[in-house]
């Protein structure tokens, strides 16, 4: 096992923005982010969940200041579905609310909630927007979406090196951590083919951080927790490449089954229909069976497995029967 590499929940996201060692940091971000300009971190009252989710995916930074309920969450690939997933952190946060301020929701009395605002923080390899709305109708059918009793907007913000440069500039432990970011992305292109994979991104991280700029905010406290900084990007850039691997798997997996099913249906009951239909449940019970066994095994931190079974066929078949995947 690679130094560093504990069960270490939290991504750096959260690590920088949700310590409630450096509160003047997470106001910086809200102040970026709203357009505002608080002076006093006291205002801000920590709400952070720290559970870990399925593939280690969370909510990374939330809390209260000036009547609004603030849920933010950094995420390294492009993700659809955050806002039903961010609802279902803002019902949890709301439950906390009521139960904190002793607040009763079966009573008469009408009480007073906090506005959620909900920020996702985009810094993965995709081209995306500087800024874009996702929105829960969007996995609505069409023809219903406007019959929805219930709407929810999550704005993502991309904050990769080069994008929304105003709120870099205006926030500067952000821009520091896209720094580091892009960094260790530099490091690990300019390394590939001259160190052993295994420990490829390791190194590139041990790089990046000893390439911090000294004039940084942030450099001294990443430097004091280095090891727990190194265990969290190691935890964090093995799930997000291993999960791009076994959604492409799981897509060509899928494609060969649906053939296969496909061609036999289409004989019965027409070609083309039976094709399609094929192509789709293959797809669907392919990423199913692999998504199964990638929460199993990063449940286990068993990251190399899990890159390997993305990518080598038999490998996966083996661990098929040892989790008893059918």
């Amino acid at each position: 096992m690679p130094a560093g590499r504990k069960d270490y929940r939290d991504r750096l996201f959260n690590f920088i923005f949700g310590s409630e060692a450096h509160p003047e940091w997470t106001l910086s971000l809200y102040n970026a982010v709203n357009h505002t300009s608080y002076t006093d971190p006291s205002l801000i009252e920590l709400t952070t969940i720290r559970e870990t989710l399925y593939l280690g995916m969370h909510n990374d930074v939330s809390f209260l200041i000036a009547s609004l309920m603030n849920l933010y969450e950094q995420q390294s690939s492009y993700n659809p579905n955050m806002p039903v997933r961010l609802l279902q952190y803002a019902g949890n946060m709301y439950e906390r609310y009521i139960v904190g301020h002793r607040k009763n929701k079966y009573g008469r009395t009408l009480i007073q909630l906090p506005v959620p605002k909900l920020v996702v923080f985009y810094n993965g390899p995709d081209e995306r927007p500087e800024s874009e709305d996702l929105n829960l109708s969007d996995a609505f059918p069409p023809e219903l979406r406007a019959a929805s009793d219930i709407q929810v907007r999550v704005r993502m913000l991309n904050v990769n090196l080069g994008k929304s440069e105003t709120l870099l500039e205006t926030c500067k432990p952000l821009a520091e951590y896209a720094w580091i970011v892009d960094a260790i992305r530099k490091s690990e292109r300019a390394l590939k083919g001259k160190v052993d994979d295994g420990i490829l991104l390791e190194t590139a991280i041990d790089r990046a951080v000893d390439a911090i700029p000294g004039d940084f905010i942030i450099k001294r406290y990443l430097e004091t927790h280095r090891a727990e900084v190194k265990g969290m990007l190691l935890t964090e850039y093995n799930e997000a490449q291993a999960m791009e691997l076994f959604r492409e798997e799981g897509r060509a997996e899928g494609r060969v089954e649906g053939r296969a099913e496909g061609r036999v249906e289409g004989r019965a009951e027409g070609r083309v229909e039976g094709r399609a239909e094929g192509r789709a449940e293959g797809r669907v019970e392919g990423e199913d069976r692999l998504a199964r066994l990638m929460k199993l095994l990063f449940g286990q931190h068993r990251f190399e497995d899990a890159q390997r079974a993305a990518t080598d066929a038999a490998f996966r078949d083996q661990l098929y029967q040892e989790f008893q995947i059918a």
